[in-house]
């Protein structure tokens, strides 16, 4: 295959630098159009519902303890191998009590499966990101740290804790009597499954509607 050059077209373009003025018209376009630059940290972007940052336990409002019920789910289903539960259990009511709840934060790859298949909403990615440090050790959470990560971020953040909301702690795509009783949240309506929205008829209607027709 032969390929032939328009030499005509490069030399105007030699001639009259087009290749250049592109490059400046680049530039001045750039040059008035808003940056896109956040200027941490003075200024923060606004996170998104189901941001996933520092590992924390919720307490029990109650006994402010840990709502953990070690049913070892987030454990089980953990890809990174990165949580570590012990627990005894009571001889006579044969209940689970929880003796350590450690989160190896390195190892941690913020999937949320661990709040997602919590049924009593224990554990919790929270949205809490500006956490650092020059050696490992401060990443490997106990439960002590847990739950002050929890209390930092309430504190920090001003969240009333019955009001907290997020999307992991509520699956979205599951009706109300699919969730286990602790999961049964408030929560706004399109986190809900009659609030999805599908494709049916070649239109976009909620799943609520769907099931009504």
């Amino acid at each position: 295959m032969k390929i032939q050059y328009d030499t005509r077209k490069k030399l105007a373009e030699r001639i009259f630098l087009i290749e250049i003025l592109k490059g400046l018209a680049l530039t001045l376009k750039r040059l008035f159009t808003k940056s896109v630059t956040v200027q941490y940290p003075k200024e923060r972007k606004k996170l998104f519902p189901g941001f996933r940052g520092r590992h924390a336990l919720i307490r029990d409002p109650n006994t402010q303890a840990t709502k953990c019920v070690a049913c070892m789910r987030c454990a089980t289903v953990c890809p990174s191998r990165c949580i570590s539960i012990r627990f005894s259990v009571d001889k006579k009511t044969r209940a689970r009590k929880v003796n350590s709840y450690e989160i190896d934060a390195l190892r941690c790859i913020f999937c949320g499966y661990c709040e997602e298949v919590c049924p009593v909403n224990a554990v919790v990615l929270t949205e809490e990101y500006e956490y650092s440090d020059y050696t490992r050790d401060p990443f490997h959470f106990d439960m002590d740290r847990l739950l002050k990560n929890w209390d930092e971020f309430l504190d920090k953040n001003k969240v009333d804790q019955d009001k907290y909301r997020n999307p992991f702690l509520r699956p979205r795509g599951l009706s109300l009597g699919d969730l286990p009783a602790g999961k049964r949240i408030d929560v706004p309506e399109e986190w809900t499954y009659e609030g999805q929205v599908i494709w049916k008829d070649g239109k976009a209607v909620s799943a609520k509607e769907a099931a009504s027709e």
